[in-house]
């Protein structure tokens, strides 16, 4: 199994960048009222969750690295990270969200970040 390390320490910083962007300028007052999470209790260790963040989209595209392959092209990364994002992670939060009887519209939200997120850090891992 070959990873190109480079490739997935560059896509780690896409959950940052995509999380912000998702969380913050898209769907924030929705994903908020819809998870039950205040203004204040979000602002409560911030600078812990946003490091916490990055280790796991750092262990996420590294794993999806050694997944795709060192020699993958763009088309299979972004293929390959949409078939991880859509396939496994959607799907296991969705049987999540049925039996905690969690709102569709917060499943769709959290659930579409992880298959944008995967297909991007796919092409990604693809392009170098």
């Amino acid at each position: 199994m070959e990873i190109n390390w480079l490739s997935g320490f560059i896509a780690s910083f896409l959950g940052l960048i995509i999380g912000y962007l998702w969380y913050s300028v898209l769907f924030a007052k929705k994903w908020q009222e819809l998870a039950g999470i205040s203004d204040a209790l979000l602002q409560q260790g911030m600078p812990k969750r946003a490091i916490g963040s990055y280790i796991m989209s750092l262990v996420m595209s590294l794993n999806l690295a050694a997944f795709i392959g060192a020699d993958a092209t763009p088309l299979f990364g972004l293929t390959a990270g949409l078939a991880a994002g859509l396939g496994w992670v959607a799907m296991a939060l969705g049987s999540n969200y049925l039996f905690e009887h969690k709102p569709f519209q917060l499943y769709l939200i959290n659930a579409g970040y992880n298959i944008i997120l995967l297909s991007l850090m796919g092409l990604v891992i693809g392009l170098f």
